[in-house]
């Protein structure tokens, strides 16, 4: 655990350092954070007004009610701000409302009850049709908002402790009777921000904006044991215009994994996840680095990811889809990546993920197409790459530039896997499979692979 956390500091100087100097450069930082400005509240109040205690032991849900209904019903000019201040403020799930901002002082932590007997439910995603662990509703996000405009967590890197361990047991020992709570959910949200504070420990998924538009992450730092199951960190799910920048995410599962629904509900619902980026991001975790999917019934197009560094991963880039999921996946831009110690460099796969019942329709097939993968090195890579179309979708328009993968040479070690899929490679080392190559060669006259 010691030698993780040295990783997990060095990690985080590391991106610090990089935004540093790029922002010490004289050509201005690259950012997409302006989709949503950041907003001064005049009006001002704490926790401690509602009687909020930080001993860690007092409940708080009271504080939080009332202090959010205060907000709620003043409805002052320009919203207001509740602040949490230093001290460890023990609570069970609580709402949010529009026009706030949850600012956490540094030293301050809200943290969730470990009491989860009567933690309320909530009814299922219609995109998904039931709760993605178990059948019928799910328990309700620790911190939830529905409905709601104009609302910012942030603060001085004070921390939201989902104290998930509790909830990880129920998941291994099978005795959770419904899909476990995620740490944030915003669900048919606008204008959303959510930076400068840490998240630890979340019962599933971290940070979980679904039906949204204009989201912005940024300068957050999620943690979670790499044995700690689902702990996601952020999953845009049919949602649009989300901005996730100059963040360290060390978890149990995907750093970023990109979503649209489940299967007939995702195809029914028909809401897609489009105009995403994802930038400066830092990260280790026994999942995949960036993915797409595997819920991406309704669609996931217009996605960048670039300056992305990798460590101690199971996959670096991961598309992923099923048969039964439709969906189209398309102009997916990866770029400017560096991972160590990784199983598998890039997966692209139909075959990945489970459904939530039998209705599903296996005609219906997901389409990945004009998929464009630049600037990709890489150590201690195991395997540089798997790319499995379905014979009757097959992935079309899949282009690798400027790629460099190395790891171990075994006996029969084959660096890369392919069928179904057509598109190129140019640069890419070591050599890709062949339909890669035999594309590149029929577009260009000539092999453009330097092996």
């Amino acid at each position: 655990m010691r030698i993780r956390s040295v990783w997990e500091i060095l990690a985080w100087l590391t991106a610090t350092i990089m935004v540093l100097k790029c922002c010490s450069a004289s050509r201005p930082v690259v950012t997409c954070s302006g989709i949503v400005p950041m907003v001064n509240r005049n009006d001002k109040i704490s926790i401690t007004d509602f009687g909020g205690v930080g001993d860690g032991r007092t409940m708080n849900t009271k504080a939080f009610n009332e202090a959010i209904y205060r907000i709620k019903h003043l409805r002052r000019r320009g919203g207001t701000l509740l602040y949490i201040p230093p001290g460890v403020y023990l609570t069970e799930s609580f709402n949010l409302t529009s026009r706030m901002t949850l600012y956490l002082a540094k030293g301050a932590t809200i943290k969730a009850t470990q009491n989860t007997a009567n933690w309320p439910l909530i009814a299922p995603l219609p995109s998904y049709g039931r709760g993605r662990e178990r059948p019928g509703g799910r328990y309700i996000s620790f911190i939830h908002g529905e409905g709601l405009h104009d609302v910012i967590i942030t603060g001085e890197n004070g921390t939201i402790d989902g104290q998930g361990g509790i909830w990880w047991n129920m998941w291994r020992q099978r005795t959770l009777q419904f899909t476990r709570p995620n740490l944030i959910e915003f669900k048919d949200s606008r204008s959303i921000i959510i930076s400068n504070v840490i998240f630890k420990n979340s019962p599933f998924w971290n940070i979980h904006p679904v039906y949204c538009s204009n989201v912005v992450i940024h300068h957050v730092t999620i943690l979670a044991p790499p044995n700690s199951p689902n702990t996601d960190g952020i999953d845009p799910d049919s949602s649009s215009h989300v901005c996730i920048e100059d963040s360290y995410i060390s978890t149990g599962d995907d750093l970023v994994a990109i979503k649209s629904g489940w299967d007939e509900y995702g195809i029914a619902y028909g809401r897609p996840s489009n105009d995403i980026t994802v930038r400066r991001l830092t990260g280790s975790s026994p999942f995949a680095g960036i993915a797409v999917g595997s819920e991406t019934s309704g669609g996931v197009y217009n996605v960048l990811a670039e300056h992305i560094r990798l460590r101690n991963m199971g996959v670096g880039i991961h598309l992923k889809t099923n048969i039964g999921r439709g969906g189209v996946i398309r102009n997916i831009t990866v770029s400017d990546v560096y991972m160590v110690n990784v199983r598998k460099g890039i997966k692209i796969s139909a075959d990945v993920g489970d459904h939530p019942d039998t209705n599903y329709n296996p005609n219906a097939l997901p389409v990945v197409k004009h998929v464009r993968i630049n600037n990709v090195r890489g150590k201690k890579v195991q395997q540089a790459g798997l790319i499995h179309g379905l014979k009757n979708s097959p992935f079309t328009d899949i282009w690798l530039s400027n790629i460099n993968l190395h790891g171990p040479i075994r006996p029969r070690y084959v660096p890369w896997t392919c069928s179904h899929v057509t598109g190129g490679a140019i640069r890419v080392n070591p050599s890709p499979c062949l339909e890669l190559i035999q594309r590149t060669r029929t577009r260009t006259g000539v092999c453009s692979i330097h092996a």
